[in-house]
């Protein structure tokens, strides 16, 4: 790993390489000089605050650090759906969640569906893959997608191991994470054995599980992801002292949704500050390692002298909460789960640039296109970046206007037990539930509360008014919303029908069969109760 820094230090030195002509703007005709290969970098659950101060100081990451004052990032990317499948489908199709109808980590984008790089292929790219996709369904476990479909169902039954940590003690253990490393070395293989000969551009793509929490090996696969698992040479990279205790609600306070997340990942017991400390810590670290990763990539590039004709971005699913408001894993709104990384380095981007526009990940499917000058379609949900990032547009200010000032993600996964809406402008978050009155909704000022703790919506009711029809103006949330629980509950008696009358022994045996297992004809009368309520999203 010395060599490896060494070798940061040597590429930081390296002057940057004069721009080319820069992108184009939507449909525009091919800019660049050379047509520059493409390589993205997609991790997961990596909070995207952490690119930037304070979080930056938080942990050591070098090669993001270089990417920074090597190109532009976006200080405002958000995910628009904060699970793996939804998420990643809106970032291959470049529509929003909605429009895929990818409503779980089972249901995501049509295996048919053309992504970026089918086109890209088709205009002349050479085009490769490795490590984690999960745009057309994830691998999951079973308890995962009942829990989905049955969060309209009025009960409260915890669904996860409660979230731990677990050491490597070794100062010398680099490769925790060994299946993301293997397929890194298999892009790195790739790029000296294969691109490096190519006539053609090429695009690589390059997936990372990491910092995804692991399996808790005792619990099974049934329970979740709940351990964040490093060694003692990760952790070594995380300033422990500057790592922030989140606040929390009391639960008597807590809006619902939260309260129901919580207990759904089990979190609503007590935890230590060591603990909460600890957990944070860790998540810190498996940054780190993520952040090695992506350095190979880029070290492989300048090496190989393919760092000069390569635009390099990196980006995340989604976030983490690591316990901020009582929680871990994503399935939120709030900052720490659905605001996200987003670099972009590279042959005419502008270098040392930090944009505020919001922005989000359906805006990578315009944006590959536009690299490569081609047209783009215009059933497209979300917008080239280049106007924002490029050498080739000088006025800012004039461009824009090429992007709305807003961002849409939408959640109807497990741990929450209605449909959730969130629109970001510049100074708010509105977040909408189900069909917009039997769940209250929550506005946050991000400009004086960035830690989202005081919900303002009934404070302001003109701002919440105001964003609220202009969400409505976007999606027809209340009927999406519809639309999501037919879904679910015929889903759910498929599901049902196959398993026959055991079903109820087989729930017992899910993540939640602690709570199950004390009152099983009460939660089998729940479930016959939501089966009996027909709902009809045409009526809506």
């Amino acid at each position: 790993m010395l060599l490896l820094w060494v070798a940061v230090v040597a590429v930081s030195a390296l002057a940057t390489p004069a721009p080319g002509a820069g992108g184009q703007r939507r449909g525009a005709v091919q800019a660049w000089p050379d047509a520059p290969n493409v390589v993205l970098v997609v991790s997961d659950s990596f909070d995207g605050r952490l690119t930037f101060y304070p979080g930056s100081q938080v942990v050591k990451l070098p090669f993001i650090n270089f990417m920074k004052a090597h190109g532009t990032s976006f200080l405002n990317a958000y995910t628009n759906s904060p699970i793996c499948c939804p998420s990643r489908a809106a970032m291959w199709s470049g529509l929003f969640t909605h429009l895929t109808e990818s409503w779980n980590n089972f249901k995501g984008l049509d295996p048919n569906y053309t992504t970026w790089m089918d086109v890209m292929e088709k205009h002349g790219y050479r085009t490769q893959k490795f490590g984690k996709l999960d745009y057309t369904s994830g691998h999951h476990s079973i308890s995962n997608r009942v829990e989905a479909w049955t969060r309209d169902v009025v009960f409260l039954l915890r669904q996860e191991g409660r979230p731990m940590v677990n050491l490597v003690p070794k100062k010398t253990k680099v490769r925790v994470m060994e299946g993301d490393w293997k397929n890194t070395d298999r892009a790195v293989n790739w790029l000296r054995k294969e691109a490096i000969n190519y006539t053609q551009p090429f695009v690589l793509y390059l997936g990372l599980n990491l910092p995804h929490p692991y399996p808790s090996p005792s619990s099974g696969e049934n329970f979740g992801s709940s351990t964040f698992h490093t060694s003692l040479y990760w952790l070594k990279k995380v300033s422990y002292d500057a790592i922030k205790i989140p606040k929390w609600s009391p639960l008597s306070e807590m809006h619902p949704i939260d309260y129901y997340s919580s207990y759904t990942k089990n979190c609503t017991g007590k935890f230590t500050e060591k603990e909460i400390k600890d957990i944070r810590a860790f998540y810190y670290a498996m940054c780190a390692e993520t952040d090695a990763m992506l350095g190979e990539i880029i070290l492989a590039l300048h090496q190989l002298d393919l760092l000069q004709k390569s635009i390099v971005i990196y980006t995340s699913d989604h976030g983490e909460l690591a316990m901020e408001h009582r929680q871990f894993y994503k399935m939120s709104m709030y900052e720490a789960s659905a605001h996200v990384p987003l670099l972009i380095m590279g042959p005419g981007i502008k270098t040392n640039l930090q944009v505020s526009n919001v922005v989000s990940l359906v805006d990578i499917y315009p944006t590959m296109l536009d690299i490569a000058g081609i047209p783009l379609p215009q059933n497209l949900s979300g917008y080239s970046l280049l106007p924002l990032s490029s050498e080739m547009f000088k006025n800012e200010q004039k461009f824009k206007n090429l992007h709305p000032p807003w961002i849409l993600s939408e959640f109807h996964g497990c741990n929450v037990n209605a449909s959730t809406y969130m629109l970001r402008t510049n100074q708010w978050k509105y977040i909408a539930y189900s069909d917009g009155a039997s769940v209250l909704p929550q506005l946050f000022d991000l400009s004086s509360d960035p830690d989202e703790l005081t919900n303002i919506a009934t404070k302001f009711p003109e701002v919440t008014s105001s964003l609220d029809q202009k969400l409505r103006s976007i999606i027809n949330y209340p009927k999406v919303s519809a639309s999501v629980h037919q879904y679910n509950k015929e889903q759910f008696i498929k599901w049902k029908q196959s398993i026959g009358q055991n079903y109820s022994n087989v729930i017992a045996n899910l993540r939640w069969h602690q709570d199950w297992l004390k009152e099983p004809r009460k939660y089998e009368n729940a479930i016959d109760q939501w089966l009996k309520i027909h709902s009809d999203p045409g009526n809506i």
